[in-house]
């Protein structure tokens, strides 16, 4: 099974956003250390810099994008996901992306808190911890 990460997982971790970040945190974690198949949405790094940027500074936002390309894969897009985006009728385009990106990427799930904008995504969505319970037992403790 291969995951897509939404920027709202990674964010909760990075900006520790209560009551989110431990679920969040486990996701990520399990991500970065390949205990589960995770993809993170290669247009969404420029976003997290700038939200990390806008509300730390300019050194944390680098930090943090270091880590994420040193630990995270990070799944490309093309002009087919855009165009596939634009044909899913999601409300938001940004959605609709990720949505596209873990179809062409082969993903079965993706990770968000906001799983009622990814309602019509072809793709199923799950929050954290939605996801946490679909693990076995001793994976989803660490």
């Amino acid at each position: 099974m291969k995951v897509m990460i939404d920027l709202n997982v990674l964010l909760d971790v990075i900006q520790k956003r209560e009551p989110h970040f431990g679920a969040s945190a486990k996701i990520v974690a399990l991500a970065a250390k390949n205990e589960i198949n995770a993809c993170f949405p290669s247009h969404c790094l420029t976003s997290l810099h700038y939200i990390i940027q806008k509300y730390a500074d300019t050194h944390a936002a680098n930090r943090a994008i270091d880590w994420v390309l040193g630990k995270l894969h990070i799944q490309p897009e093309n002009e087919r996901d855009f165009l596939r985006a634009r044909s899913i009728p999601m409300p938001d385009f940004e959605d609709a992306v990720v949505s596209a990106i873990a179809g062409s990427s082969k993903c079965t799930t993706i990770i968000t808190r906001n799983v009622t904008d990814f309602k019509k995504s072809p793709i199923p969505a799950m929050t954290p911890e939605e996801f946490l319970a679909t693990l076995p037992r001793a994976r989803s403790r660490k």
